[in-house]
C-alpha cells in the first residue's frame, strides 16, 4: 500500500471515445428458408422458433435453435393500431396485436402531451404507419447502436417461396449518417427508403417504407397499400384485407397468426446487411514522475543499516526502479493498477510522464 501520494490535477486528466464498427452480413440462405431445404414446405424450419403458448414473435437463429451453437439473430412481430382499417374482432389474434403495435410505439416513439401513445409516424408524412412489420435485431449483433447510414435490407417480391429472388426491392437508410432524428426516447433513428436493385428485374420503389431505430435495434417496416401487389405465395392462403386484396402480405395482417405473418416476410429476405458499432470510452491520466518525485522508497529492503542499497558512494544519487502504478480515490482507495513491462529506472536528473488509460 502506498504511504506517499500525488494527486491528479485538472490538466492531467482527459477523456476519449472510440467508435469500433464490425460489419453483419445475415445472408437469406440463413433466415429466408434455404437453409431449411425442403423442411420449409413442411414448417419444420429447425433455426426458427415460434412460441405456441404466446405466439406473439418469432425468433430466428444462425442454427437449429435447439443447438448448443446457435446464436440468436432477430424476433419478427407484427401490429397494427386500434385505428387500422384492418382491426377487427374477428381477426386471428386481434387483440395481441394490437398490443405489440402499442407497447413498440410507448418505446419506440413515447407520449404525447396527453399521455396518449404516439403512432409510428415517418417524418414528412401526414398518415402515422398504422400497421407494421417489427424486426429486432439481437443485442449480440448490434452491440451499442448500428452505425447510420449502414443499413440494407433486401426482399423478394415474386412468391415466397421463390428462392431465385428473381424480384428484388432494396431497402436503406441512405444519407442517414447526417440526417436523422432525435425524438425518440429510444435513442435516435432514421427513415427507410425503397429502391431498385441494380441489375434485377424490381418492382418499382416504394419511397419512404419504415423507420429503424439504432439504439434499440429495431426496424419498423410499415405495412400500407402498396403491400397489397406482394402476394404471400402459400398453397392454400385466402386472407383478405380491408380493400378486398386476397392472399397478399397486407392480407397476412388480419387473417393469419403472427408467426404465419413473420414467415410470409421472413421468406422473401434476400439478404440484411448492417455495421454495428461497439462505444469504447476511455479515461486517459497523464502521471506526471518530477526529478524530484518517487527516487527513495518506503520499502524495508531498500534501506541497509541505514544506507541505501543502490548507492555505493555517498555522493551518488539514490535510485529507485518502479514497477507499478497505482490510481487512488479521494480517501486513499486503491482503485486500479497497471503494471509496467519492465522496471522503470527514477533518480534525481530525470523525470517523464507515464500514460495510463482506463477503458470501460
Amino acid at each position: 500500500m502506498a504511504t506517499t501520494f500525488k494527486p491528479f490535477t485538472s490538466d492531467d486528466i482527459t477523456t476519449h471515445r472510440t467508435l469500433l464498427h464490425e460489419a453483419i452480413p445475415i445472408t437469406g440462405a440463413m433466415i429466408s428458408g434455404t437453409y431449411g431445404g425442403v423442411a420449409v414446405a413442411t414448417g419444420s424450419e429447425g433455426h426458427i422458433k415460434n412460441f405456441p403458448k404466446h405466439g406473439m414473435f418469432q425468433s430466428v437463429y444462425d442454427y437449429p435453435h435447439l443447438s448448443s451453437s446457435a446464436n440468436h439473430i432477430f424476433d419478427i412481430t407484427v401490429g397494427y393500431s386500434s385505428g387500422s382499417a384492418l382491426k377487427s374482432s374477428s381477426n386471428k389474434q386481434d387483440a395481441k396485436k394490437t398490443n405489440i403495435y402499442n407497447q413498440m410505439a410507448q418505446i419506440l416513439m413515447g407520449h404525447d402531451l396527453s399521455g396518449a401513445i404516439k403512432p409510428f409516424q415517418i417524418p414528412g408524412q401526414s398518415e402515422p404507419m398504422r400497421e407494421c412489420w417489427f424486426i429486432n435485431f439481437s443485442r449480440l449483433l448490434t452491440k451499442d447502436e448500428i452505425k447510420k447510414g449502414s443499413f440494407s435490407l433486401v426482399l423478394g417480391t415474386g412468391s415466397a417461396l421463390d428462392h431465385g429472388f428473381v424480384q428484388r426491392r432494396t431497402y436503406t437508410d441512405d444519407g442517414a449518417a447526417t440526417n436523422y432524428y432525435t425524438d425518440s426516447p429510444a435513442g435516435e433513428y432514421a427513415i427507410m427508403s425503397s429502391s431498385k436493385t441494380a441489375g434485377i428485374n424490381n418492382e418499382a420503389a416504394l419511397g419512404n417504407q419504415g423507420l429503424l431505430f439504432y439504439q434499440a435495434g429495431i426496424l419498423v417496416l410499415t405495412g400500407t397499400a402498396e403491400w397489397t401487389a406482394l402476394t404471400t405465395g402459400s398453397a392454400g392462403d385466402t386472407q383478405t384485407d380491408g380493400a378486398g386484396n386476397t392472399g397478399t402480405l397486407r392480407a397476412m395482417f388480419s387473417g393469419s397468426s403472427i408467426s404465419a405473418s413473420a414467415n410470409a416476410i421472413r421468406h422473401r429476405m434476400y439478404n440484411v446487411e448492417f455495421n454495428n458499432t461497439t462505444e469504447l470510452n476511455s479515461t486517459i491520466y497523464f502521471c506526471r514522475f518530477n526529478h524530484n518525485d518517487f527516487n527513495y522508497s518506503s520499502n524495508p529492503t531498500y534501506l541497509s543499516e541505514s544506507t541505501i542499497r543502490v548507492k555505493l558512494q555517498t555522493l551518488d544519487q539514490s535510485v529507485t526502479y518502479g514497477t507499478t502504478i497505482g490510481l487512488y480515490s479521494a480517501d486513499n482507495e486503491l482503485l486500479a493498477v497497471t503494471k509496467f513491462s519492465e522496471p522503470l529506472k527514477k533518480n534525481p536528473s530525470q523525470e517523464f510522464i507515464v500514460r495510463v488509460r482506463l477503458d470501460y
